[in-house]
Parts: structure tokens; sequence; C-alpha cells
């Protein structure tokens, strides 16, 4: 069943599923964010909020990927880490679809006419994926609750 937990905190942390599938965590940034990963080196994230759509198959599933997302001490990793290591933003929401597909819940939140999704990195966190542009999306905050609830209800 999927859940749109709106309170990230050690309870909530260790009420996730620890089974494989997908989430969409919801960043705030509260000041601009230069990228420093070879790769998008020098790209600008302004402040606001933004939504990251992953997966986790491994060991711990999504319990264990979203506490790491959720840790501001951690050794980079994925390309995410960044916004989420040493203060740059803080999780502070996030939707988990136990056996999701990280894609398909990009392709839904994008669909939305309200949710305003603009990708400002082409190839962050999709690396691995050759269907979508980006699995970083900047999103308006007008509605954002909305649009995750309504999709947790539908996945």
């Amino acid at each position: 069943m999927s859940t749109f937990v709106t309170d990230i905190n050690d309870k909530t942390l260790r009420q996730l599923p620890k089974v494989a599938g997908a989430y969409v965590l919801v960043i705030k940034l509260a000041d601009a964010l230069t990228l420093q990963n070879k790769r998008f080196a020098g790209t600008i994230l302004p402040k606001g909020t933004y939504l990251y759509c992953g997966s986790a198959n491994g060991p711990g599933g999504i319990a264990a990927r979203v506490k790491r997302h959720c840790k501001t001490d951690k050794k980079p990793h994925w390309h995410v880490d960044e916004l989420t290591s040493n203060g740059a933003g803080r999780v502070v929401s996030v939707l988990v679809v136990p056996g999701g597909n990280e894609c398909a819940l990009r392709k839904q939140i994008e669909a939305r006419p309200d949710g305003e999704a603009e990708f400002p990195v082409p190839g962050f966190g999709s690396s691995d994926c050759g269907i979508c542009l980006s699995h970083l999306i900047r999103s308006a905050e007008e509605h954002l609750q909305d649009v995750l609830t309504e999709i947790a209800g539908a996945v």
C-alpha cells in the first residue's frame, strides 16, 4: 500500500516498509545550491522545492534507502546525495510505493496539469534510465501535497 509521509522524524522513518519499491522524496532547498558532481558541476539549483524519484531494491528496501537520504552526514553515492548532505537541503516528506517504479512515478507527476513540473538538470538521478529526461523535478509548492496524496491513492 502506498503511503505519503508528511512528517519526517525518527518515528515515521521506523515505520517505512522494508520492501523493494519506489519513492518520491520532497526536498526543500533553503538556499541556492551549486552542484559539484563532475557530471553536473556548476549547475545552480535555485532555492525551492524539489522532488526526487528513486527506487530501492536492495537490503532493507524503501526504509533503508529513505533513512539514508534523510541523513545529513553521509558519503555521497547517488546524485541526490548532493541535495541532502551537509545541510544543503532536507527531506520534508516522502511518498513510498512498495513494488512501485520510479519512472512511472515521475511520469505521473509530470502528467499532472497542476503539478507544474520542471526538470532543472537533465540526466540527474536517471543515468541508468533510457526513458526519463531526469528523476529530479522542481515543483511549485502550491498543489504539491494534493498531487502526491492523489498519486498515493492511485498506485
